[in-house]
């Protein structure tokens, strides 16, 4: 009797042990993000480009990962565009190729300027930044203090 009970038990932690177990393996596919920027100058000068020298920080590394880059333009008039050319339009989506890259932001008015540059991943993860410049008025300034 003690065997035959044995066996059961036996037989019973083993089956339990197998359901356990799982052939799905569990990949983590969204970590997190961030983009990190050098510090960008405040002042610009209308016509006058603006380096932001950004990187794309991820917690993880998932190969089928895609980001992409949009920027919208509440305050002033200007033009964003990336290191390898390409003009950004304001609210459209651009795919982001590469961890580490420039953007050129050009003045086109005297007016304060600020952009939001928003990346997001195709699992629906948004980081967004606030870039804002004062009009340097320049020549007036160097006028003043030559008086």
């Amino acid at each position: 009797m003690k065997k035959t009970l044995a066996y059961f038990l036996y037989t019973l932690l083993l089956s339990a042990i197998v359901c356990a177990c799982s052939d799905d393996l569990d990949v983590q596919q969204a970590y997190s993000f961030d983009l990190v920027t050098m510090p960008v100058q405040k002042k610009i000068v209308q016509g006058e480009s603006a380096e932001i020298r950004c990187q794309l920080i991820k917690e993880g590394d998932y190969q089928q990962a895609m980001f992409f880059i949009r920027y919208f333009q509440p305050d002033g008039v200007g033009e964003l565009r990336m290191d390898d050319g390409t003009v950004f339009l304001p609210n459209d989506l651009y795919p982001l190729d590469k961890t580490t890259f420039r953007l050129y932001y050009t003045s086109h008015s005297t007016d304060q300027q600020v952009i939001d540059v928003y990346i997001e991943d195709n699992f629906g993860q948004v980081v967004q930044k606030t870039f804002s410049w004062q009009n340097d008025k320049g020549d007036e300034e160097e006028i003043e203090d030559k008086e």
